[in-house]
């Protein structure tokens, strides 16, 4: 406590060391700074202050940031959200489907970020959300909504929450485990009664959970195109190129690198789309789910 200090400034600092969040401290720091001693002695106390100030709005400046990043998604070819109310199963589900490690506990409101992985699937690979508190943002850009849910009452209540959204919707009813036979087929005509596109599922015993992963991927209405090199006998099953329906080949030349189908002076293609093997076809020629294409360039 400085010399001569006023008893305004003694409860503001009293204030200041019993402020809990950082915004509290700098509002109790602006406080101190101007009741601090108007007189010499006092400089150096105002410029301690001041100095703790500037670090604390710094800190929180850092910390928006670091906020915004994380919020921050770059959105893949395919992309699907989980949404459901808390200990529905969620951080399991993103666990079973995907590489993704989210921290999985019972307690409310434990997932703060949204929580991403990739689920491997018919050579393709699929970006998987669990997105707490229905991130309005990621939800209205994801291509496919994976409700989750433990009991008719949550579905029907989260269906109404996004029926304002056209994405396609999967109904994934979890803890199947806890039901018997009798139960599981009551549940089953109700689902089917109110035309939901659902699976039965358990994150605990992983029942269902090809199903559901099937289901996934035939929520998408894109193809997949796979690249070949000229000296090579197959292409590359890991990486195909996913498109819309009726993409052209000059559409995968684009995928690949823009301005690419410029350098293409032929084209092969081997698939559904093709007359026969091989065929020599021009850049405007659609292409089927399956498909493979080669390029040669100028």
């Amino acid at each position: 406590m400085p010399i001569n200090a006023h008893p305004e400034f003694i409860i503001a600092e009293g204030e200041y060391y019993q402020a809990k969040t950082p915004e509290e401290k700098i509002e109790k720091l602006k406080k101190m700074i101007s009741l601090a001693p108007g007189h010499k002695g006092g400089e150096n106390l105002r410029a301690q202050l001041k100095l703790r100030l500037k670090k604390l709005q710094e800190q929180q400046i850092k910390k928006k940031k670091k906020k915004g990043s994380q919020k921050g998604i770059k959105k893949s070819d395919m992309q699907a959200i989980i949404v459901g109310k808390t200990n529905s199963g969620k951080s399991s589900l993103l666990k079973i489907l995907t590489n993704a490690n989210p921290t999985i506990s019972s307690v409310q409101f434990q997932t703060k970020e949204p929580q991403i992985g990739m689920m491997n699937y018919a050579t393709t690979q699929i970006q998987t959300i669990d997105s707490p508190d229905y991130d309005r943002g990621i939800t209205n850009t994801a291509d496919t909504i994976i409700l989750i849910a433990t009991n008719l009452e949550d579905i029907e209540k989260i269906s109404a929450e996004l029926k304002t959204t056209d994405k396609k919707k999967i109904i994934v009813f979890n803890k199947i485990d806890l039901l018997d036979s009798e139960q599981k087929r009551k549940l089953e005509a109700t689902l089917n009664s109110k035309k939901y596109n659902y699976v039965l599922i358990s994150t605990k015993t992983e029942d269902g959970i090809e199903i559901l992963k099937g289901k996934i991927f035939q929520s998408f209405d894109k193809i997949r195109v796979y690249t070949k090199e000229p000296e090579k006998k197959e292409p590359d099953r890991n990486k195909p190129v996913i498109l819309l329906p009726n993409s052209s080949v000059k559409d995968v030349a684009e995928k690949i690198l823009h301005g690419f189908s410029n350098r293409v002076k032929q084209t092969k293609i081997w698939g559904p789309s093709a007359k026969f093997s091989g065929q020599k076809v021009g850049l405007n020629h659609k292409l089927k789910d399956n498909d493979i294409v080669e390029f040669k360039t100028k």
